[in-house]
């Protein structure tokens, strides 16, 4: 006796291997054939099914292909088992799908051919629909340029043939190498795993399919089921298939959640959280109870933030003033520091002005007295009558006149520097010098 009739079962109840009479029509799998079926009744060119590993999207596939009616549809299933195909390839078998005879070899005939064969399901009043399963297996541009050189295939009005991609996500990165096709993409759906009570729906439906009316997993074992599998069917199917076998093993026509346990112990899957009771089921299934316990927290802190600035609000305000007032002192420094320089500079400047006036005038008047020093000697060489004439015999004399005007310039171009001056100096002891010996002359 085997374990299908030791809990009456007249087939396995969770194979993997895909078959639509256990087909569960979930409320995102009943969404999901809508839309799809949608896009293929106003032929709209390119759908796309998204999903994970193992949420169905091969067992929808097949039965949307089951649900298209062959008087309304010309619908081929085409299987990607290998991402190595050719654009050839692939343009040949979508003609064998749709059911051209003896497709050419060269591509520009095999694609006469399609056209062709589209052509004619148009004047019948059928529509073309081509579903790809394992899409994301399509990885080059060349296949993706394919597609989309067919899906420009159309009548006035209407679209020749649709293409519905079943794939990995992926399939979205595989598009991408074509942004024209992505571009044509008119709908896309995404699979999401199971949650709890479609678990429990999932598991009574296979049962009931293989012909028990009795669910033998007690409440904890689905939760387990559902933690372990993280709501994907695959999984599903595999850990209750276990869990049936290990519990006809032991004679045991109930599985618990200690078996549930034990079966994801072995498969590698007992990392997961283990859900003890119906306390821990209500915790692992849905973290609800966590959330009140944020909201306390955040309800309160704004509270305390509120309450801390008002108390921190007036510190600034005081501290603004004591800057601004601080300011107009430091300029007042700064300026009465300016003013005490400029007059200093300008008492320096008025300095340096007065010091070259007076420093020539004594220089002219210690020049004169040389010559009284000399006359002596003069008069040694040559009597000389008396100082009287000297006054007008003086004034014709040129160099004299020249030494008077020689002063005056030289104040005006730079009267601060008195270095000019100096040089002046000898000049004119050299034209007294002159001017006595041109006397002695005469």
């Amino acid at each position: 006796m085997d374990y299908l009739e030791f809990f009456g079962l007249n087939k396995e109840p969770f194979s993997n291997a895909p078959d639509v009479r256990f087909y569960y029509n979930s409320a995102q799998h009943q969404k999901a054939m809508l839309r799809l079926q949608y896009a293929v009744d106003s032929m709209k060119g390119f759908a796309i099914l998204i999903g994970d590993i193992g949420t169905g999207k091969t067992t929808l596939a097949r039965m949307m292909l089951d649900a298209l009616p062959e008087e309304a549809y010309e619908s081929a299933l085409l299987v990607i088992i290998h991402s190595g195909i050719t654009a050839d390839w692939l343009l040949k078998k979508i003609a064998l799908q749709l059911g051209v005879e003896d497709p050419s070899d060269e591509k520009l005939k095999v694609l006469n051919q399609i056209y062709g064969r589209l052509m004619e399901l148009d004047q019948q009043g059928k529509k073309a629909v081509v579903l790809v399963d394992e899409a994301q297996m399509l990885k080059s541009r060349e296949l993706m340029e394919e597609f989309r050189g067919l899906s420009n295939l159309e009548v006035p009005g209407r679209k020749l043939i649709t293409f519905v991609f079943f794939g990995l996500p992926e399939i979205e990165e595989n598009l991408k190498l074509d942004p024209p096709l992505l571009q044509r993409v008119a709908l896309k759906y995404r699979l999401e795993p199971l949650n709890e009570d479609s678990t429990d729906a999932y598991i009574r439906h296979r049962l009931r399919i293989s012909g028990s009316n009795d669910c033998f997993f007690t409440p904890e074992a689905i939760s387990a089921v559902h933690i372990f599998s993280r709501g994907i069917p695959r999984m599903i199917n595999t850990i209750s298939d276990n869990a049936l076998f290990e519990a006809y093993l032991m004679k045991d026509r109930t599985v618990n959640q200690e078996v549930i346990e034990n079966v994801a112990r072995d498969l590698g899957l007992f990392e997961v959280e283990k859900a003890k009771g119906p306390e821990d089921r209500s915790r692992a299934a849905a973290p609800k109870p966590q959330a009140p316990a944020e909201e306390v927290p955040t309800e309160e802190a704004p509270e305390e933030i509120q309450t801390l600035t008002e108390e921190e609000a007036p510190a600034p305000v005081e501290e603004a003033p004591a800057e601004n007032t601080a300011v107009p002192e430091e300029k007042a420094e700064v300026e009465d520091l300016i003013r005490e320089l400029e007059a200093e500079s300008k008492g320096a400047q008025q300095e340096t002005e007065e010091v070259p006036e007076p420093k020539p005038q004594p220089r002219l008047k210690e020049v004169a007295p040389p010559p009284a020093a000399k006359e002596p000697t003069v008069r040694e060489k040559a009597p000389i009558p008396s100082r009287t004439p000297a006054p007008p015999k003086a004034a014709p004399a040129p160099p004299a006149a020249q030494a008077k005007p020689a002063a005056p310039e030289a104040k005006k171009p730079e009267p601060k520097k008195p270095e000019p001056k100096k040089k002046e100096e000898p000049e004119v002891i050299d034209d007294i010098d002159k001017l006595l010996e041109s006397l002695e002359n005469k």
